[in-house]
C-alpha cells in the first residue's frame, strides 16, 4: 500500500526567529519592511528565511488589512472561445501588466453557464478579491448586477445596455463599423451583406448599427445573418447562408476577424476569389487578420489597452480616485481582402 501523502508543515515566523537567533518582534519588523532594524539583523533574518523556506502568510495578513491584493477578470464566454478569440488574451495581458506593477494578483473567472454566474457571485461575496474587470458582459447580465449589489470596485470592457451604471472603457463600435463599411462600398461593391454576431452585447449591436447606417438606402435585411458568438464557425456557416440567399453577393462585413476568416474559407470553397469576386472586411485586427490569405482589411481596436485601462479604473476606485468613462480610438487597416 503506497504511503499516504501529507502536506508539509509551513515554516513560521518563530522558525525564522530561532534560525536567526533573534526575537520574533525583530523578525516581524524585517518581514513587514519596517524601519529601526539594524543591517546585521536584516541580513540574518533574510538568510534564515532562505534556510527555513518561510513564506509570508498572505491570508493572515488579509484578515487584518481586509485586502486580498487580487482583482478578478470575469470573462463571460464559453470555454471553447477563450482559445479562439485573441482579443481575450490581449485584454488579460493588458490588465495583468497594470495590476502587476501595483502588486495585485489577477484572478481569471470564466462564466459559461447560469451555474457559473452563481458560483462567481458567491466567490466575490467572500471578499477574495478587491475589485473586478468584466469582459463580454451581456445585456441585463446577472453577474454585472451581482457585482453592483456586492459593492466591489469594478469596470466593464464595453458597456451593454441594461447593465449597471459602473465605470467602463470601450471603443466606438458603431463609428468604426460605419467607417470600414463605407470603405468597402467605395471599392465598387453593390450587393453587400453582413455576418452579425453577439447582438446581445454592445459590440455586436453597435457594429450592426454602424453597418446599417453606412449602407443607408442600400441596406438589405435579407443579407444579414446573425450568430450568438464571434467564431470561425459562425463565419463559415454565415457565408454559406448568404451565398444561398444571393449568389451574386460581392461584399461582406464580418463582425470580427475570426468570423471573416470563416467566411473567406466558405467563399474559397465555393470557387469565389477574394477580393476579385467578393470583397470582405472584418473587425479587431487580431492575429486572424494576418493569417488569412489574402490578409484581411479590418478595424484595429487596442485590446491590450482596453484591458490595462479597465484595470486602472478599478485601481482608481480602490484608491478613492475618479474613474471616468474612457473611449479609445480605432483605425481602419486596409489590406488585400477588399
Amino acid at each position: 500500500m503506497p504511503p499516504i501523502r501529507t502536506r508539509n508543515r509551513r515554516a513560521t515566523i518563530n522558525d525564522v526567529a530561532t534560525a536567526a537567533g533573534l526575537s520574533r518582534g525583530t523578525v516581524s519588523r524585517v518581514v513587514n519592511g519596517e524601519r529601526y532594524v539594524s543591517e546585521e539583523a536584516r541580513i540574518a533574518v533574510e538568510e534564515a528565511i532562505a534556510r527555513v523556506g518561510y513564506v509570508r502568510n498572505s491570508a493572515a495578513r488579509n484578515l487584518v488589512t481586509q485586502e486580498s491584493r487580487a482583482i478578478a477578470l470575469i470573462i463571460h464566454e464559453p470555454h471553447s472561445l477563450l482559445f479562439e478569440d485573441p482579443n481575450i488574451g490581449s485584454i488579460l495581458l493588458g490588465a495583468n501588466a497594470v495590476l502587476s506593477k501595483a502588486d495585485y494578483q489577477l484572478v481569471s473567472l470564466i462564466i459559461d453557464s447560469d451555474r457559473d454566474s452563481h458560483r462567481v457571485a458567491d466567490y466575490l461575496r467572500g471578499g477574495l478579491v478587491d475589485g473586478a474587470v468584466i469582459v463580454s458582459a451581456r445585456a441585463a447580465d446577472p453577474i454585472a448586477s451581482a457585482v453592483r449589489d456586492i459593492g466591489v470596485p469594478a469596470a466593464f470592457v464595453g458597456h451593454p445596455p441594461g447593465t449597471p451604471d459602473l465605470p467602463y472603457v470601450a471603443i466606438d463600435n458603431a463609428a468604426a463599423a460605419r467607417a470600414i463599411t463605407q470603405r468597402l462600398v467605395e471599392t465598387g461593391r453593390h450587393t453587400i451583406g453582413m455576418i452579425a454576431c453577439a447582438m446581445d452585447r454592445d459590440s455586436g449591436h453597435d457594429r450592426f448599427t454602424g453597418f446599417q447606417d453606412a449602407m443607408g438606402d442600400r441596406f438589405d435585411a435579407s443579407l444579414v445573418v446573425e450568430y450568438p458568438l464571434y467564431t470561425y464557425a459562425a463565419g463559415l456557416e454565415g457565408m454559406q447562408e448568404l451565398l444561398r440567399r444571393n449568389p451574386g453577393i460581392d461584399g461582406v462585413f464580418a463582425a470580427s476577424d475570426a468570423v471573416a476568416a470563416g467566411a473567406m474559407t466558405a467563399l474559397q470553397e465555393s470557387g469565389r476569389k477574394v477580393p476579385d469576386d467578393v470583397g470582405i472586411v472584418g473587425f479587431d485586427d487580431s492575429s486572424w487578420a494576418v493569417r488569412t490569405r489574402p490578409q484581411l482589411s479590418t478595424v484595429r481596436q487596442p485590446a491590450d489597452l482596453l484591458g490595462s485601462t479597465a484595470a486602472e479604473l478599478v485601481l482608481a476606485q480602490i484608491r478613492g480616485l475618479p474613474s471616468p468613462v474612457q473611449v479609445l480610438d480605432t483605425t481602419v487597416v486596409w489590406r488585400d481582402s477588399a
